[in-house]
């Protein structure tokens, strides 16, 4: 039930840079045929500075870490493809479907092969109204058990930011900006709220990573860094969507799970093609620090 693409085994192996990548923003995120380019873009990015890109999906049932052409044409053309976090994974492995996974399952997949670097967009976290429906992404349970680094643009705007920040604090997730003492706020480089803490470099968070290790930390630690200022969505455009959008998710009854995607979707809808070229050219900015970073630690650790 798992398939490790031999590139990515023998890079692990022999201690050589390696970053994963997830698989739901190309099987939900980004439209056809745009989404199968991305996806190739992002890990030539990787390759780029100096990292072996490591895709994750299931794949009839096997998870695999590292997908062939065939395989993530796959994913990124197959409506059969589903979405899966890492409580639906036993449930995909054992009826032998396929499946993106998210930022949670990616990470426990990534962790488990030996993985230490991640490369993602925006993280879930608690969404608005949470406490009462008390409705949290599956993200921050497995970054708090998890000891990966993950490089992201912030939390996603559409959530609670600062109460998801409260809750990385509760479980002693490191959070830190690269280059900010703000933290990003996924279309915008800004979230409006101060960060834990900041690097300057992708050598300081190897070394980070490296700390981590020897204090016997479990906790994955979270990288954000901003969306370039020029590409990032108008703030006045942005809090309108969010409106528009919360207001047209409430008149249909859309709940739970269901809500993200659907707020995701009206900003992509909504948003003349502005979210989703800052949502592509994040994700290429993430892979390509996240591979920095995996080179500095394993150059560090000789």
């Amino acid at each position: 039930m798992l398939f490790i693409h031999e590139e990515v085994r023998d890079a692990v192996a022999h201690g050589e840079p390696v970053v994963a990548l997830e698989s739901t923003v190309i099987a939900h995120g980004l439209p056809r045929p745009r989404n199968a380019r991305v996806a190739r873009d992002v890990e030539a990015a990787v390759r780029e500075c100096g990292a072996v890109p490591a895709t994750i999906a299931v794949i009839d049932g096997v998870v695999t870490v590292g997908l062939d052409d065939a395989a993530l044409d796959r994913v990124a053309n197959d409506d059969s493809v589903t979405k899966a976090s890492v409580r639906d994974l036993p449930g995909v492995l054992a009826a032998g479907r396929s499946a993106a996974t998210t930022v949670a399952a990616t990470a426990h997949i990534a962790a488990g092969a030996g993985i230490g670097f991640f490369a993602t967009g925006g993280l879930g976290g608690v969404h608005r109204g949470a406490n009462e429906t008390f409705d949290e992404s599956a993200d921050l349970a497995v970054l708090a058990r998890t000891p990966i680094v993950v490089v992201c643009a912030g939390v996603k705007s559409i959530l609670d930011v600062g109460a998801t920040l409260e809750r990385l604090e509760s479980m002693s997730v490191p959070v830190v900006s690269v280059g900010t003492d703000r933290f990003p706020g996924f279309y915008l480089a800004d979230s409006g709220f101060g960060s834990p803490g900041s690097v300057d470099g992708p050598e300081e968070v190897a070394r980070m990573s490296m700390a981590r290790s020897a204090l016997g930390m479990t906790q994955a630690i979270v990288v954000a860094q901003p969306v370039a200022p020029e590409l990032q969505m108008d703030r006045a455009l942005h809090d309108r969507l969010l409106a528009d959008g919360t207001a047209a998710a409430d008149a249909e009854g859309v709940h739970g799970k269901h809500v993200t995607p659907y707020l995701l979707g009206w900003f992509h809808a909504h948003s003349g093609g502005v979210s989703e070229a800052v949502n592509v050219a994040l994700l290429e900015s993430n892979a390509r620090f996240a591979a920095r970073v995996a080179a500095a630690h394993a150059g560090a650790r000789g």
